[in-house]
């Protein structure tokens, strides 16, 4: 019998994450960023699917959070 059936299946860190990333993900928990401001980890956790670019408004590109990027922060305890 499978218990998870009716559940949402868990996700699964794609990859190991150095202590940058990590760290930029931290920064994004607490609000966007500008893209201008994005360090080159911002572009590997792109790839990745753990953060998003969005215009919110007419000041330009931010980069925030995906839900994909809150469930790593949640499965490191951190939300």
């Amino acid at each position: 019998m499978n218990l998870r059936s009716n559940l949402r299946p868990a996700r699964a860190i794609k990859r190991l994450l150095s202590h940058h990333e990590i760290a930029t993900l931290l920064l994004l928990l607490h609000a966007p960023i500008d893209v201008m401001a994005a360090t080159p980890d911002v572009a590997s956790l792109q790839e990745y699917g753990y953060v998003e670019i969005v215009s919110p408004d007419a000041t330009g590109q931010k980069v925030r959070l995906t839900e994909d990027g809150n469930a790593v922060l949640r499965g490191l305890g951190v939300k």
